[in-house]
């Protein structure tokens, strides 16, 4: 596998830990951890450093061990998103939209956006940040 390759899967094994409910701030603790949901073969902290790093990737088991822990797929943890199924427009998601493109229910929703308070809109956001990176794990056909 590239470099390139084991790089990004190490992006998105980091963002997949981010959204546990208790952080992994170490690789001994992503090594534990995996290993209590790993029947097979054990990780050392050092193999959990170097999936962190980008300079390894794991085993076919191993990958499905983590993308099962970690609620994600296996196919984007160990490739990233699927490629669109079809050719966007303009008013498609992901898109950046230019001032006086909004739709109208955008622009209600911005309007009372602006009503909430400093860290209402954070939370918001954040919120919004977790759908996309759903959206981009499981892509266009996952529905909740």
């Amino acid at each position: 596998m590239p470099v390139d390759d084991k790089k990004a899967f190490a992006e998105r094994l980091k963002t997949a830990l981010k959204r546990l409910p208790k952080s992994i701030e170490t690789a001994t603790e992503l090594a534990h951890q995996f290993n209590l949901k790993h029947h097979n073969e054990p990780i050392t902290p050092q193999a959990a450093q170097k999936w962190l790093q980008g300079t390894a990737f794991p085993t076919t088991d191993k990958l499905q061990t983590l993308a099962d822990w970690l609620n994600v797929s296996a196919h984007w943890l160990k490739n990233g998103p699927p490629p669109p199924l079809k050719k966007p427009t303009a008013a498609k998601r992901g898109q950046t939209v230019q001032p006086g493109q909004l739709s109208e229910k955008e622009a209600r929703i911005l309007t009372k956006l602006r009503l909430l308070s400093e860290h209402q809109v954070f939370i918001v956001a954040e919120l919004v940040d977790q759908l996309a990176l759903e959206r981009e794990i499981w892509g266009e056909t996952h529905e909740k």
